[in-house]
Parts: structure tokens; sequence; C-alpha cells
């Protein structure tokens, strides 16, 4: 039993540290959207290196996974990765990018991720978000909120591609293809006026009098009051 025992422990320490030699393969990278690519392969396969050009070839034990992944978490548009190699050799990445509801223009522009932090633009990729203007630190909040309603209604989403905020105080939509503004007013009731908007819409639709009005104001609860052009 101690043979054997004695045996066993030299397979697995070898194995082990057979393993921990062997070199690794060129790294998978892969994205958990792949449809909004603000990173590339190649910026990630960056990170992962310091001094070298490639990470293949080199031996397992040499690696830093942990210094590799934090440095690739450190990026300012990735908010998580999983570095890890598997028993064949491969260095695998898993990156998972922030998402941006709103883009704010300004002197410097910048994205509002869906967690209500700043987000730098990206040079590989933008956004089909609403584009906000008008607005400074003061309405970060308002602005977070409305972005967010509108992310996760179906219709808002499509409809909705520009927010400005006027000296007022008031905000106002920019409708997807129509030739109108909503007048929102203030960042509340949201839920309200925007069942109120998508009741005159239906309307409208079904009368073909959209392209009749120049503003849409939502301000005044329970109303909808239309300017006409």
């Amino acid at each position: 039993m101690l043979v054997l025992l004695g045996l066993t422990v030299f397979l697995f320490a070898f194995s082990s540290q057979r393993n921990a030699r062997r070199n690794v393969q060129a790294a998978v990278i892969q994205f958990e959207d792949e449809s909004s690519p603000f990173v590339t392969r190649e910026t990630v396969n960056k990170l992962l290196i310091q001094n070298k050009d490639s990470v293949t070839g080199t031996v397992k034990e040499n690696l830093a996974l942990d210094i590799m992944e934090a440095r690739v978490k450190a990026h300012p548009i990735v908010k998580n990765a999983d570095v890890y190699v598997t028993v064949s050799g491969q260095l695998g990445v898993s990156v998972k990018q922030r998402k941006p509801i709103a883009r704010l223009n300004g002197a410097t522009s910048f994205y509002i991720d869906e967690s209500g932090e700043v987000m730098p633009l990206s040079e590989n990729f933008a956004a089909h978000v609403p584009l906000v203007s008008g607005v400074g630190k003061e309405q970060m909040s308002a602005v977070f909120d409305l972005a967010t309603f509108l992310k996760v209604d179906s219709f808002l989403e499509e409809h909705i591609v520009g927010v400005m905020r006027k000296k007022s105080g008031d905000y106002v939509l920019t409708a997807r293809m129509l030739g109108y503004k909503i007048v929102l007013g203030e960042v509340d009731q949201l839920e309200s006026k925007f069942n109120n908007y998508k009741a005159f819409y239906q309307k409208a639709v079904k009368d073909k009098t959209l392209n009749n009005y120049k503003t849409i104001n939502l301000k005044y609860k329970n109303q909808v009051v239309c300017e006409q052009k």
C-alpha cells in the first residue's frame, strides 16, 4: 500500500510539473457581446503581454494570470474579464464590455453606461444610443433615469434618438425620422407621460397625421398638447 501510495504521489507530481512546463498556445479571446466591438481582440492581446510580442510559446508556469487579468480589467471599456489556461495549454480570455445607454455631447463627449458611470468613446465602434446635449454634472442623475427608461422600452429605444435640455430646464426629445419634437418637461412621471405619447402616436398613425405636427408636449399632467406646423 505504501509503494502504491508513493507511486501515485510521484505520478501526480510528475504530471503536474510536466503540465506546468507546457508551452502556451495562442490566446483565444471571446467577447460576451460580439455585436458591439468597442474593444478589439488586438487590444486585448496587447494588454495580455508586456515585454513580448506574444504569449505563444511561453511556459505555463511563467504566466502571471492574475496580473494579466488585472490589466485587461483596467481597460476603461471593460466591465469584467477572466483569463485562464486550459489543461492543453490554451490561453483563454473572456471579456465583458460595459454597455452604454446614452452619449453626452459637449467639450468632451462620453457615454453613460448601464450603471450610471462615465464611459469613454471607442475608436472602433459607435453605439446606437440617444445623443444628449445641454446637460452638466448636475443633470447626470436625471439623464441616467431617462436613458434607462428609454433603454428598457423596445418602442422608445428604437424611436428616440436625441435628448436636449433647454435653458428653461425642459427636456426635448428627437424622434427618429419624424418632423416634430417631443417636449417632455422635467424628468418625472415618465411612465404616465410616455403612455400618453404612445396613445397619441397610435392614433396619429391611424389617422395619418404624424407629419402635421411641429411639437408634441407631454409636460402637462394627463395631457398631450400638439402644435401644428
